[in-house]
């Protein structure tokens, strides 16, 4: 709708729309929108332009607290109110649900299993059709009814002499006194201890400190058919007295088992009837008990103790110690070196090899240390050893003291369950001979192979129970498959997934609840997919509406725009320049309209390819075998002092190759990080770089106390200068009076927030306004301090816009507004709440920091997907920053999608050719212009298209 067309000019047929009167949330002007429901309706403008503050502070906050209307007052009094969104009225509002990049677990037990909630109806089909294997002999177990166990008998011992025993303890220690009192009261005279059968006699007692097995002879008997009911009733005793199991002794002393429950007969081991629960990784009853059921085990390792060896112990060889001080461990130190006629002072990897094991496990030997109160008489000491001592304060609860320690640890694939993360009674549980952590690691692609014509290898009865369980199984299987997530696995941790992989599994649970009604609410769902599986994605999005929902989705993407039912502009401009209706209508409606995202939408506008691209210095950085994740044995060679994109279908293995293999091996090398990288041969060309700088996604903070001011170091500069004015000198205020963090200027009710947090219990918590000091997060004395006419507070409510103007004669705070202006950021508040940044944003807060600090020329710059959430003007804006980067020498290496930026980078690295196991490959390598000529590769077809070559 035209910016001053009003709704009253529009004809309004019922609530087959949602209509939105006078909405002025943030900067948006009073807006009047009228969105159509059951379609695809994509929201789009330049970044800060206002969308995300229709559609979500308006729109869905709106749904969400008439949700909350709908509870009763006592409920509500627990929860609060809700503010309501700064809008007249809204019309046609179904239910809402947001499915928002932000919402990520950050709990290591999330797993895209979990979340898809397929991995719930694996655990039943385990626990209902999984067949019980024994985890000593490999072979079924079985489970026999009393009957069956009496049959038994009669056919092996019939005429020959047996023992049936009740088996009361297996494998524990204690002397069991009290036990056999009981047993004698009983009416059992004989028991069999550690396999010998033995009287009961007064007092009779064992070994405490020796580990027992005790079982009750309950009879002993030569079967034949006239005693059948005695044994019968033999059994039927054992199995009560041994809680569902028995012990056979025959005259040859050999034992054979008989139980209830599964069991394996010859080595007598057996397990609990399975439930759901078995198979559970977050409950006692399925968990790996030496992790947990983390997979991952943290070990405090000789190599975190000691990182160099080439450094002596007296200058901090062994890092919990640090350097040398007149502390007692380092006198112990000494003397146990001079016994091997070595000192402190020599290099560690000098030290016999006995020395230092003594000094990190201990010895029983006492350490003579001479004593100072007493001249010529010694202290002797044991000398535990360090990694001993620490391993020790594991068991601390002090917070600090495990803070500590996690300096010193590595974290380690759990030896016990092999990362499976289940006890290994539940791993012996199979169907068409795979387990349930064997189905979980596999990715969907493959999973959903399998689980094609399962029913063909599954018996009738399992066949008649999973019937209904591989029905739904299949069908959340194939959401996955068809929103191109088919590399993930279930086991995948959802903390480990970017911000739109995580947004398309909720997307395709969402999808898997079959709702219909609903108003579907969401940001990019785009974000990191390549080209050829956004079509899975729009598709997924159509069978959405097609169900009978509304879909709105905030969005840049040029296919998802052209593919929907109706396109809502926002801007033109961003913050105060934005906030109205630019344009609007089905997407041939919009693009004959004009504007500038329709003149990028119909190619009338675009960015240009480079006349010429840059050759480099003429040096690489080369990393040899990587085998990390699904790589396989990759060498990349990385031209340096150029522009290079990384690009490749998702799950291709361009994270496992640079965030986990070449990152760390650089952050080792130039900080010391301890962050291992994944398995590589060898890398080369280190020389040719001086420190790298990685730009990710991840939040400039997890609270409202974070913003771009203090993330950037600018605050530090704000607060020096109001601390300099002369109203902060005559009152005696220093720095500190000017921040948040401290007492004394701050606003205590709100400790400098702004905002109180509200706890929802069952729903995320919500940040509501302080109602002492309205947001401003400092207490009115220290507002009566101004700069120009602006308090500190009003400073930080500045756009960086705004603040360009005003520090004008600043040139170090200036510096950096600039530099966050021309990142495209020119919209967002000094002072925004960091909870507030989408992952782009933040990403782009992250970038002008650094880019604000001085480059060497010969600087490694690691950026992932820096076109997240921007606009395609908003693009050729960061691309001049980074072309300009590029232009001083130094190196960026950019893993993207975007072809608007694959088309201008000067090297081009395409992995593949598919994601997971199909993956971890270079398909093609070499300017745009050679990758579009490979036929293999996926983002060459793409990009033969955005370069109009034939």
């Amino acid at each position: 709708m035209a910016v001053d067309k009003k709704l009253s000019d529009i004809e309004l047929t019922g609530h087959d729309q949602i209509e939105v009167y006078g909405a002025r949330e943030h900067n948006l002007k009073n807006i009047d929108v009228v969105i159509p429901r059951n379609k695809l309706v994509v929201v789009t403008g330049i970044s800060g332009s206002g969308k995300s503050s229709l559609a979500f502070d308006t729109i869905y906050a709106e749904g969400q607290r008439r949700y909350m209307e709908s509870f009763s007052s006592y409920a509500r009094s627990f929860i609060g109110d809700m503010e309501r969104p700064d809008v007249d009225k809204i019309n046609g509002l179904s239910p809402v649900i947001s499915i928002e990049q932000k919402t990520t677990s950050k709990n290591p037990r999330s797993t895209v299993g979990t979340t898809t909630e397929i991995y719930d109806f694996l655990r039943l089909f385990f626990a209902r059709v999984g067949i019980a294997y024994s985890y000593v002999t490999g072979k079924p177990m079985v489970k026999q009814t009393q009957d069956q166990i009496v049959e038994q008998i009669f056919d092996q011992y019939t005429d020959k002499k047996i023992a049936i025993l009740a088996p009361l303890i297996k494998g524990r220690k204690g002397h069991y006194r009290e036990l056999f009192v009981q047993i004698t009261k009983m009416g059992y005279t004989k028991v069999r201890v550690d396999g010998e059968i033995e009287d009961i006699t007064s007092k009779m007692q064992l070994d405490r400190y020796k580990i027992h097995d005790i079982e009750i002879v309950v009879d002993r008997v030569i079967p034949k058919q006239e005693d059948r009911f005695r044994i019968s009733q033999s059994v039927g005793t054992a199995l009560k007295l041994g809680k569902g199991s028995l012990l056979l002794l025959n005259d040859k002393n050999e034992v054979q088992y008989f139980s209830q429950n599964l069991m394996d007969p010859e080595a007598g081991i057996s397990y609990e009837d399975p439930s759901p629960n078995s198979f559970s990784f977050n409950t006692p009853y399925g968990a790996c008990p030496s992790c947990g059921g983390m997979g991952m085990i943290e070990e405090i390792t000789e190599e975190a103790i000691i990182p160099d060896k080439s450094i002596s112990i007296s200058r901090g060889g062994i890092a919990p110690l640090g350097e040398y001080r007149e502390l007692w461990i380092f006198k112990q130190i000494e003397i146990i070196l001079k016994k091997y006629k070595t000192s402190i002072s020599v290099p560690i990897e000098k030290i016999p090899e006995e020395a230092l094991r003594i000094i990190m496990h201990g010895s029983k030997e006492p350490v003579a240390v001479p004593s100072k109160k007493h001249p010529g008489t010694d202290w002797n000491t044991n000398f535990e050893g360090i990694l001993t001592f620490l391993k020790r304060q594991q068991d601390s609860d002090s917070d600090k003291i495990q803070d500590w320690l996690k300096d010193f640890m590595l974290i380690k694939t759990c030896p016990e369950c092999n990362g499976q993360r289940l006890k290994k009674e539940s791993l012996h549980f199979l169907i068409d001979g795979k387990n349930i952590a064997e189905l979980s690691q596999m990715d969907i692609a493959d999973l959903a192979a399998w689980f094609e014509n399962l029913e063909e290898r599954l018996s009738d009865r399992q066949n008649l129970i999973a019937v209904e369980i591989l029905k739904e199984i299949k069908k959340r299987i194939g959401f996955l498959y068809g929103i191109g997530l088919d590399y993930l696995t279930l086991n995948r941790a959802l903390r480990t997934l970017s911000g739109g992989e995580a947004q398309r599994i909720r997307l395709a649970t969402q999808i898997g609840t079959q709702l219909v009604g609903v108003l579907y609410i969401m940001d990019e769902p785009s974000i990191g997919l390549h080209q050829r599986d956004n079509v899975k994605l729009i598709t997924a999005l159509k069978d959405l509406r097609d169900l009978g929902n509304t879909v709105l989705v905030v969005e840049h993407d040029k296919d998802m725009m052209l593919e929907s039912d109706y396109i809502l502009d926002i801007g033109p401009g961003a913050g105060r320049h934005g906030g109205k209706v630019v344009s609007y209508g089905t997407p041939e409606e919009f693009i004959a309209k004009g504007g500038i995202t329709a003149d990028y939408l119909s190619d009338r506008v675009s960015i240009a390819v480079p006349e010429k691209r840059r050759k480099g210095n003429g040096l690489f950085l080369e990393i040899k075998g990587a085998t990390g994740h699904n790589l396989k044995n990759v060498s990349m060679k990385l031209p340096l002092g150029m522009m290079v994109c990384i690009t490749g279908v998702s799950g291709s293995g361009k994270s496992s190759l640079i965030h986990e293999t070449m990152f760390p091996i650089l952050n080792h090398h130039f900080f010391r990080a301890k962050k291992e990288p994944l398995p590589y041969k060898k890398v080369e060309g280190l020389e040719h770089i001086d420190k790298v700088i990685e730009v990710d996604q991840s939040p400039i903070g997890r609270t409202p106390r974070s913003n771009p001011a203090t993330y950037t170091g600018m605050f530090t500069d704000i607060r020096a200068l109001f601390a300099e004015l002369p109203e902060s000198k005559i009152r005696g205020y220093k720095p500190g009076r000017f921040s948040f963090n401290v007492k004394g200027g701050r606003c205590e009710a709100c400790e400098g927030g702004g905002m109180k947090k509200i706890e929802m219990d069952f729903l995320p918590d919500v940040h509501i306004m302080c109602e002492t000091c309205k947001g401003k997060r400092f207490n009115r004395e220290t507002l009566e301090v101004r700069f120009k006419g602006k308090s500190i507070s009003d400073v930080l409510d500045m756009t960086v816009e705004e603040a360009l103007p005003f520090f004008e004669n600043q040139p170090r705070i200036n510096r950096k507004v600039q530099i966050l202006n021309d990142v495209g950021l020119g919209y967002i508040t000094l002072g925004q709440h960091a909870t507030t940044l989408s992952g782009g944003e933040a990403q782009r807060v992250k970038l002008s920091e650094e880019l604000s600090k001085k480059d060497t020329g010969k600087t490694m710059y690691i950026l992932d997907e820096p076109t997240t959430g921007l606009h395609f003007q908003d693009i050729r804006k960061l691309l001049d920053v980074l072309q300009k980067l590029a232009d001083k020498g130094n190196s960026l290496l950019i893993i993207e999608h975007n072809l608007d930026v694959i088309k201008i980078a000067d090297h081009v690295i395409d992995m593949g050719p598919e994601g997971g196991n199909k993956g971890g490959v270079i398909v093609a390598e070499g300017t745009p212009e050679q990758v579009a000529k490979v036929k293999g590769s996926y983002t060459g077809y793409f990009l033969k298209k955005e370069l109009g070559m034939k």
